[in-house]
């Protein structure tokens, strides 16, 4: 493998030169050491890949069109958008012009704390896995020497732990929505579960009421203005659900008030073969049923929850009942028990006396 140099310029800066394959590549620093560190990162990236980086003309916004065109078909619809809208909201305003043999550490670093100096939250650790991701693909095509993103303090986040209801306030919620038209869905989220696009996705065919159980296949998603199905994500996304009592009194008042709103539309119903449908059968908008919940919450006197809110009681309710990780991760369509313990740890372990008698019969004998 070629040795390289590095030497001294006249102006006081130093070089790293390397020549292979008739191509000559010469990275700059203020000092030796600094020199010689890019030349050994340009004989790791050689002996790595087979060759030297050549990112010519390009900018940080040509690498994140090709990246997002390459991504495109392996990833699920709602994902592309969602790295989409990070490159258009957050990465190509800041250095989207920067040109590729210049876009540096410090560059992106001061993007993240620009991101984070505005209180965006999850922002700045989404833009770090897309930025980190793109160049990443850039290193693997010679574009770039190395990827900036490993040099940089990774920005971090973590969600504030939010309380759910307790029983009494879940049956104020219960008794006092029971006639609202959303209250099935609902419920449903309370009994199931499922995730939201989950139950807008949910067809009659995926319902069997005599058995009590539900199929989860996927996802229903308004993406760019037009609804999508997916796939989920993971194998452990589609699954069986068992319904207790009330999510198989739920789904039939689902059913019978649906039988209703097909006769008032007539010829104007939308045959979709949804479980949850707007009054003319039409796929139910997230925000109309966030929107709702959040009025409902107001109009009880409770403590204003979210759709995602009602899956984490569901969550809470069955690890405060005893129910093992791995079930109540399974239930959930999670993909990893361990997913699960990183969200719900203060729940699984809030009633540490029962780890303490369990020592206290063993060391007694």
């Amino acid at each position: 493998m070629p040795t390289g140099s590095v030497y001294q310029r006249s102006d006081g800066y130093w070089a790293a030169s390397l020549q292979t394959d008739g191509v000559r590549k010469v990275l700059y620093g203020k000092t030796e050491r600094e020199a010689r560190q890019k030349l050994a990162r340009l004989q790791g990236q050689l002996a790595t890949v087979g060759g030297l980086p050549d990112p010519g003309r390009r900018t940080v916004d040509d690498l994140l069109d090709r990246w997002l065109e390459t991504i495109h078909p392996a990833l699920k619809p709602r994902t592309v958008a969602d790295y989409e809208d990070l490159c258009r909201l957050y990465i190509r305003p800041a250095i989207g012009k920067v040109k590729l043999a210049k876009l540096t550490p410090d560059q992106v670093q001061r993007l993240y704390s620009s991101l984070q100096s505005k209180g965006l939250d999850r922002a700045p650790t989404h833009v770090h896995a897309a930025l980190h991701r793109a160049c990443k693909l850039a290193v693997l095509w010679r574009w770039l020497p190395e990827n900036p993103c490993d040099r940089v303090l990774p920005p971090s986040y973590a969600a504030p732990r939010k309380d759910v209801w307790d029983r009494q306030q879940l049956k104020t919620f219960l008794d006092g929505a029971a006639e609202r038209t959303l209250s099935p869905l609902w419920v449903a989220t309370i009994a199931t579960g499922c995730r939201l696009g989950e139950l807008m996705g949910l067809a009659w065919a995926d319902v069997d009421l005599p058995a009590g159980v539900v199929k989860v296949r996927g996802n229903l998603q308004r993406i760019r203005g037009e609804w999508v199905k997916s796939t989920p994500k993971t194998q452990a996304g589609e699954r069986t659900i068992t319904l207790p009592a009330e999510g198989v009194t739920a789904l039939k008042t689902q059913r019978a008030r649906q039988a209703e709103w097909r006769l008032k539309a007539g010829a104007d119903w939308q045959d979709t073969g949804l479980v949850f449908t707007g009054l003319k059968g039409q796929p139910l908008q997230p925000s109309v049923v966030e929107h709702a919940l959040a009025r409902e919450c107001e109009r009880l006197g409770l403590p204003k929850t979210t759709p995602h809110g009602l899956r984490q009681l569901h969550a809470s309710l069955l690890l405060d009942a005893g129910l093992p990780v791995p079930l109540v991760s399974a239930r959930l369509g999670h993909a990893r028990p361990s997913i699960t313990m990183s969200i719900y740890a203060h729940k699984v372990g809030q009633d540490d006396r029962q780890a303490a008698d369990a020592l206290a019969r063993a060391l007694g004998g």
